[in-house]
């Protein structure tokens, strides 16, 4: 484990904070909710179940022990409501927003609802959060803010033309949390994220992203199929990755840190076809054979062709060091999903 990150977390068992976490029963908001409960941290957690599961906090429930499970507090509250947004910040130190309408293409389909939620509900959280008096206000940006950018590896100070509305609405965020800290004195950081993959990531649905995806089909000895030719690229990040730097961010001291946006992502890229092999490799690994050739099908929509990351500002500034590559996040996720999946029959 990354050397600062663990004195980090050594810092916040002496000297615990109230966190905000919206979002909380979304894949990644509940994967924070498990490390902050398991540091003895004081957690409040704002989620309306629109892409967020109940299934995902009776998990963390689990997870942690009764006094630990006892200092949380969850709200069914929307973050377009701004009166939720005021109640869920109340005594609140730090806030790690999560919460949004994910997917590239439910964007496409339906823009009004992606900007109602990313972009309205982003502000009523960024108003709720200056009202009160929060530390710092650390929220998930996103790498569809390159756009059209053709350079790689992406770099934070330079961006292409948005190609969907959910890329526009990210790209709001990070415009609104710059005014805010320029005319509020607001301390507010974002961080990119890559593609990010782990356990309690739905595999399910229209939306749902590739390696779940992916996952859930080879478990089950089900076809797969890729948009484009498979030499896409992404630069796969593992949730754990993510926690650290949404940890790091919130609590990092140096005054240069604030106001910025950071990639956080491994800084390295994997094509569809060899996170095909990855995956089928760490499976049979594991006694399981998956046979089936993917199905090939148009390049979609609104997607970018290749992404990477360069992580050197996060490194440099909060400290951030990638603690699982890809490889090893698919081995850490395994078991979470066949655990899921262990009342369908496998291939064995």
């Amino acid at each position: 484990m990354p050397e600062r990150f663990t004195s980090l977390q050594c810092t916040l068992r002496r000297t615990p904070h109230t966190w905000l976490i919206t979002g909380v029963a979304g894949f990644i908001g509940s994967n924070l909710l498990e490390t902050l409960l398991q540091l003895d941290q004081q957690v409040v957690g704002l989620d309306n179940f629109a892409t967020g599961q109940q299934n995902n906090l009776d998990d963390v429930r689990r997870k942690v022990s009764d006094e630990q499970w006892a200092r949380f507090h969850f709200i069914n509250g929307d973050i377009s409501d701004p009166e939720a947004c005021h109640a869920a910040c109340v005594g609140v130190d730090l806030v790690l927003h999560q919460a949004a309408l994910g997917s590239v293409p439910r964007s496409l389909q339906n823009p009004l609802a992606t900007h109602h939620a990313n972009a309205t509900g982003f502000l009523n959280m960024l108003v709720a959060a200056r009202d009160a008096s929060v530390k710092r206000f650390v929220y998930a940006a996103s790498s569809s803010t390159y756009g059209d950018h053709p350079a790689l590896p992406k770099s934070e100070d330079i961006i292409g033309k948005p190609l969907s509305p959910y890329a526009v609405t990210k790209y709001l965020n990070e415009l609104y949390a710059d005014v805010f800290g320029r005319c509020y004195g607001m301390q507010t950081i974002g961080l990119r994220y890559f593609n990010v993959f782990g356990p309690r990531q739905n595999p399910n649905g229209p939306y749902a992203a590739v390696i779940p995806k992916w996952v859930e089909a080879m478990l089950t000895d089900a076809p797969i199929t890729i948009n484009g030719d498979g030499e896409t690229s992404r630069d796969f990040c593992f949730v754990g990755n993510v926690i650290q730097a949404n940890l790091l961010a919130a609590t990092v001291s140096a005054p240069e840190t604030s106001n910025q946006i950071y990639n956080i992502a491994v800084g390295a890229r994997t094509t569809l076809l060899q996170l095909h092999a990855m995956l089928r490799e760490i499976l049979s690994g594991l006694g399981i054979s998956y046979h089936q050739k993917p199905n090939f099908r148009e390049f979609r929509a609104g997607d970018v062709m290749h992404s990477l990351a360069s992580i050197s500002k996060a490194q440099c500034l909060l400290g951030y060091e990638p603690q699982f590559t890809v490889r090893e996040g698919l081995v850490e996720m395994m078991p979470w999903y066949r655990k899921q999946l262990s009342a369908k029959p496998l291939n064995k």
